[in-house]
Parts: structure tokens; sequence; C-alpha cells
């Protein structure tokens, strides 16, 4: 089988490359990506060496011609976390939704049989009560939870009218050490406060809820979707483990935990959270008994603090860094590589070391 990853150059793709390409299936494996994140490395070695072939192109303008031989798309891509979506609104749904309903539609005329999306359970926004399931109401309250609200919609719709496999992946917090690792998520970004300063700083009062889910346990879900048997059906599922289901200060609790000295400020007097539920992933643990999570809290802590010391050294604030995707795309702006809606304006200003934020060192 041949397999496209789309947007397999960011946080989540090197884990899922590594997953699939140690599978005993024998997959040829390719990528396609707009490269705004490749020379974001923290780790030695470009994960895409394992790939048949690594394409460069921008998601919106995806060439049809490309699809010919495959059997199955992964969509990865998207503008991810919410100062993204809210800074760069309209490219947020260009990207994660509409682009994604156009990759399906060529797939259907292409022959490609499966189609594998990246969903979040951001979708629930703020769900109190009992942890939601797949068939309960959806309460997307950003931009990047809206436009992954609109492409389970239209993905849906396109199963249905044309036999393509979908399945949606409603995906938990990512989080853990990547190849291309990022801080703008709550536990890294945990983590790395508590190697730097010393301390975490909890803008809540620790309350709200969040599961969440290693990188390399994404990847395993991606395998099985895409494994699974070609039904011409949609299917949406939340993934994750109940185990995984926290409170903000859990998270809080064992970083100071793993990181001995770590204080922890909490602001009781805060508004409360916008975004706070638990998720049921007993529909996972049904359909894909043999790919269920297998990472647990204390060890992910504990890899993220060891891998990111040695890359934290270099590095002045890592809120202003290049682990901080919003930052990424902010410098490429003010360099005028990219247009407003983020096209580049010429495929030469990309590239590993181009950037202006404080940068990592590249390991190649």
């Amino acid at each position: 089988m041949k397999i496209m990853l789309v947007g397999n150059m960011g946080y989540v793709g090197p884990a899922v490359v590594r997953q699939l390409y140690s599978s005993p299936e024998g997959w040829e494996i390719c990528g396609f990506d707009t490269g705004y994140f490749a020379h974001c490395l923290t780790a030695r070695g470009l994960p895409e060496t394992l790939l048949s072939n690594q394409h460069f192109g921008d998601v919106r303008t995806f060439p049809a011609a490309l699809l010919a031989g495959v059997d199955a798309v992964v969509y990865l891509a998207a503008i991810s976390n919410d100062p993204m979506g809210a800074r760069f609104e309209e490219v947020t749904m260009a990207v994660n939704q509409d682009a994604a309903l156009r990759l399906a539609r060529l797939c259907v005329e292409a022959g490609v049989s499966r189609f594998v999306f990246a969903s979040s359970c951001s979708l629930y926004g703020f769900a109190e009560g009992d942890a939601r399931r797949e068939e309960d109401a959806l309460n997307p309250l950003t931009a990047y939870a809206r436009s992954k609200a609109g492409a389970e919609d239209g993905l849906r719709q396109i199963a249905e009218d044309t036999g393509l496999s979908v399945t949606a992946l409603r995906f938990a917090t990512a989080c853990g050490y990547s190849s291309r690792t990022r801080l703008d998520l709550v536990l890294n970004d945990l983590v790395a406060s508590a190697l730097t300063r010393g301390r975490i700083d909890v803008l809540s009062d620790g309350s709200p809820w969040r599961p969440l889910i290693h990188v390399r346990d994404m990847a395993r879900a991606i395998e099985w979707a895409v494994g699974r048997a070609a039904q011409g059906d949609f299917l949406v599922v939340n993934v994750g483990a109940d185990q995984w289901n926290h409170q903000v200060i859990e998270l809080a609790e064992a970083v100071s935990g793993a990181l001995s000295g770590t204080a922890i400020s909490v602001n009781r007097d805060a508004p409360p959270d916008r975004r706070s539920y638990r998720v049921d992933f007993s529909r996972y643990v049904e359909l894909a008994p043999n790919h269920q999570p297998q990472e647990r809290l204390e060890e992910t802590v504990r890899e993220l603090a060891e891998e990111l010391d040695r890359w934290l050294a270099h590095i002045p604030d890592y809120r202003t860094s290049s682990l901080i995707r919003f930052n990424v795309l902010e410098d490429w702006l003010s360099r005028d590589a990219l247009t407003p809606d983020l096209f580049w304006r010429d495929r030469r200003s990309a590239g590993p070391g181009r950037t202006a934020v404080s940068p990592l060192p590249i390991a190649v």
C-alpha cells in the first residue's frame, strides 16, 4: 500500500513517519508539506530520510497528479493552536477545512480508498459533567476547533456520497518529545518552564480538564486507521486513554514531582477557563485493541526534561524561539517570505536555519 502523509514536517509527522516505516506491512510512504517548520529540529537526523519521496507545496493547491497510485491519504496539515487560529483565522479555515475537503474529493477522483483526518477533542470546548463521547454535542470555541468541526461535517458528506472510507481521529491534546518538538502545548510548556525558570505559573485556577496523548500514541492510532478495512464509511473516534484525562493542576504537580525543586503558582482568582472537558475513549478501546496508548505521564515528563535540557541551554528564552510555532510564522512574515495568507512568495526563501527568531542548532 502507498500512503501519502500531508503535513508531515510538523510536530506529529516525524512520529507517524517512524511508526509507518516500521510497520511489518512494508508500506511505501511519501510526504507533502509546505516546509514552514522544516528547520525546527530538536533531534539529530531528518525523519524524512525514511520516506520514499518528500514533496513540497501548499496543501491549498495540492497537485492531483501526486495521488496516482496512492491508496491512503493521512491529513495532518493544519494551522494549529488557538493563538495562530486567532491571528490567521481565514487561513486556518482554508487549510484545516477547505483544503482537506478539496483533497478528499481529489482522492475520490484518483481512486484513493482511504482518507485519515487528524481531528481534535477541542471540538468539545467547554463540557461539564460526564466524559464526552463521539455522539455528544460539539461546542467548538476557537477558529481551530471550528475548522476541525467543519472538516468533519464535509468529510462525512463526501463519504456518504462517494464511498470514500474516512476515519476522523479526534485526538486528545498532543504532548511529548518529537524530532520537531513544540512548546506551545500545555504539558510541554510546563516542562520547559520548570527547566528554565524553576517554577510553573498556572494562569487558571488549575481546575480545567485536559485529555492528553503522546505523539507516539497518535502515530499508533494513525497506523490503525490506515490499515483498517476500507468500508466506504465515515468513522469518527476519540483517540486517547481514560487515564490521560487530567486537570491542569495535576499536570503541574506531575512536572514538579519529576523535576524536584520546581515551585507551582496557581491563580486562584482567575476567571473560569473556557476550555475544559473530559473525554470517553471506550470506542477506540473497542475498535483498536492492538493500538492503544502505551506512553505514561511520568515517563513523558522525564523524557521531555532529558531531551529538552540540552536544547534549551542554547536558547535565551524559549517563548521567543522557533519552539513556539506562532513565532516562526511571524518571522517569515516579517522577512516578507510569506504573503499575509501564508503562501510562500519565493520558494527559495524557505530552508533550515533561515529564521531570525532564537534558532535551534540544526542537527542533520
